[in-house]
This record gives C-alpha cells, structure tokens and sequence, in this order.
C-alpha cells in the first residue's frame, strides 16, 4: 500500500513535502538549517506534531554534523562549555515554532538531556556531539514503529469494543478531523494510523473525515493520503458532524492529540471538541491516538495547556487549484490564494485548537496500550500506557 512521506532524508539531505501546496502539488523542499526548519515549522509547511518533532530533531543533527564536517571547525566546537551554550540557544530557538506541540518540547528535553549526560560523563567535543547526532536521528527514526504499534491497539481495542456491544468487529465506520496520518508524522499515522490498520485488516466500513477549517487539512491532506491508499472514504464539511451522527451509522470518532494533560483533556485542532460533544450525545466511542511524547505529565489538567492563536487573516483566505483546471508551462496546476471575506475584518478568532475534556473522552491510546476512561470518572489514569 502506498504512503506519502512528509520527511525524506539520504546522503544528510533532509527534504520535506510542502504541505501547503498539497494536494495538487507535490513538491519537496530542502531544509539546509535550523532557521529553514524553524520557519517551516511556524509557516505551516510541515504540520502534524511528531512530524514536527522530526524534522527539528533532524535540522539540528544536520546542524552539528555540518560542524563536525567543515575543514574549520566552528567556535561552538572548540570546548564542551562552548558546544553547551551553542546547543541551548539552538534548541530553545527551536522550541518557539509550535508552542501547543509538546512532541517538540520533548524532542528539546531530550536533546538537552543528553547534552547535560555526556558533560556530566567527561566527554569530548567529538563524543558529546556524536550522542546529540545520533539522539537526533533516533527521535525521527522511533516514530514509524510506535504510529504501527499504537494503530494495532487502538484498532483492536475498537473492534472488541463493537464485538461486545452486538456488533461483527467488522465494517467499522470511523470518523477523523484534521490529518494525523503520515503526512502529520514520519510515517503510518495516529488515528489516521489506526483507520488503515483496520483497512489493512480488513475490518473497516467507511473512514469520515471533516475538511478542518481554516487550513482544511482534511479535504486536502487527508483526502489525499486516502485517496493514495485506495481506502474508501468521505468527506464532511465541519458543520456536518451532527448530521452524519444522526443518519449514518459512526462506530467511533478517532482523533490525535498535540497535548494530552495529566488527567487526560486533550488539546488538538479546533473543532475536535465540537466532535467530542456530538459524539458524546450519540453515544458514540471517542478514542485520542497519539505517542507516549504527547502525554505532559507536568501539565495537570486542559486549562493549563497554551493554545496558539494563529494570524486573524488565515481565517479569511483559502488557497488551492485554480477550477477550472489551469496549468503552467511545466504541466503544474496553477494555484492561488482567495479571499472569502470582505477585507479589513476587525473582530477574527482564530485558535488553531482546542481542548476536549477527559470525560467526553472515552480511550487514550499511546504505544504502549489502550487506557478507557471508567464508567462514572472525569478523569483518566494514564499510569499504564505513559
């Protein structure tokens, strides 16, 4: 079955797909520095975020391997003091991109970890860049494997879920919003992991998807990797959700998660708690899929994750193909971006998510296993898959 790759790395190349030219067309751009990651991060390029996690880890791998390599070794180099300030700064800079993402902030944690560990061992400049190298790369590398793993409990977790309520375990139909699957990370997905595992084993019905206004991440990144995939699918406008609720059968929503607080209130993008509370009303299983990483046991509960407002004129321009089709002179459809509003808006609100509480939530589902929500609680113990 065939995947898009939203990272591509050889030779210590790092190219990413450009997802805002996406899905008319796929075009990968070269990430020479931090800065460029940094940038490609905040613009919206590369969204999704283990994806982000990713390609931070890997432009800053780059970055010291770029010193190691050169004829003249850079200042930064020269002392273990002089390689920590470097780092720090590098990585603190990093972490600015995406504040809600805490995949990126435990990508940096890690960093510095190791940073402070190979100090703290006596080691050489060499050495010490070496660990931070290869930590890097483990960090982009680790990510296929747990999305397969988290896709496999969630999905089978879902299908014995149905199995005890009457149903066949089979011809699940599962509602998605945003994109979580290997465009958001570096390969397979999260919830969109575990729509084509049960694709994969046969046991989905239909996947829902809501296009994710104001970026339309589903209509356009979504549609896409199914579309790819050949996995029967259909898209709903997000306003759509409580229709489709009350006249089609939804075995279960399925979202990913860019922070998931101590007591389990989830931050994801915006209109995952609209979906929440359809779904609640209709009895309707809500599953969270995300990695261990995503889980912020420093933060307790949803009132204490930052939400990141993005600029008011996002909310007002929609970008995509020309329609009729137009196409240049190297047979590229020709693009543009529109305004769909009158212009000068003075009052816009535009968070980019928002927080489903714990008890609409019905499983968390990381690496490790499945943790339901029990009858009666508000709140999840997340003790036995972090």
């Amino acid at each position: 079955m065939h995947m898009l790759t939203s990272i591509r790395t050889s030779d210590g190349k790092i190219e990413i797909i450009d997802q805002l030219l996406l899905p008319h067309t796929t075009k990968y751009v070269e990430i020479t520095s931090i800065e460029q990651a940094y940038d490609a991060i905040k613009d919206m390029k590369i969204r999704g975020a283990p994806a982000i996690a990713s390609l931070a880890s890997l432009a800053f791998a780059a970055y010291i391997q770029t010193g190691l390599d050169s004829a003249q070794p850079p200042a930064f180099l020269l002392s273990p003091e002089s390689l920590s300030t470097q780092v720090i700064q590098k990585l603190d800079y990093l972490s600015g991109a995406r504040p809600t993402a805490v995949n990126l902030g435990a990508a940096i944690r890690r960093l510095k970890a190791v940073l402070q560990s190979s100090i703290d061992a006596g080691k050489s400049v060499p050495l010490i860049a070496a660990d931070l190298i290869s930590e890097g790369k483990l960090i982009a590398d680790e990510d296929f494997d747990r999305n397969k793993r988290m896709a496999e409990h969630g999905g089978e977790w879902l299908a014995e879920l149905d199995r005890g309520s009457g149903g066949s375990g089979q011809e699940l139909n599962v509602l998605t919003v945003c994109n979580t699957g290997s465009l958001a990370t570096s390969g397979y997905g999260t919830a969109l992991g575990l729509i084509t595992y049960l694709h994969e084993q046969k046991k989905l019905g239909k996947a829902y998807y809501t296009q994710t206004a104001p970026y339309h991440q589903g209509s356009r990144l979504t549609a896409l990797e199914l579309k790819t995939m050949q996995v029967p699918s259909v898209m709903i406008c997000d306003t759509m959700v409580g229709s489709l609720f009350q006249h089609h059968k939804i075995h279960a929503v399925a979202v990913g998660a860019d922070r998931i607080a101590r007591n389990g209130d989830t931050a994801n993008k915006i209109g995952t708690y609209n979906a929440a509370v359809l779904a609640a009303r209709h009895k309707i299983p809500f599953i969270v899929v995300a990695p261990i990483s995503t889980v912020d046991l420093d933060t307790p509960d949803g009132s204490s994750i930052p939400i990141e407002h993005r600029k008011p004129l996002e909310a007002c321009l929609v970008r995509g193909a020309v329609h009729p089709f137009e196409f240049d002179v190297e047979g590229k459809v020709r693009q543009e971006t529109v305004m769909i509003t009158p212009s000068g808006l003075e009052g816009i609100y535009n968070p980019s998510f928002d927080v489903t509480p714990a008890e609409l939530i019905t499983a968390i589902v990381t690496e490790k296993g499945v943790a339901a929500r029990k009858e009666g609680e508000t709140s999840f113990d997340l003790s036995g898959v972090v």
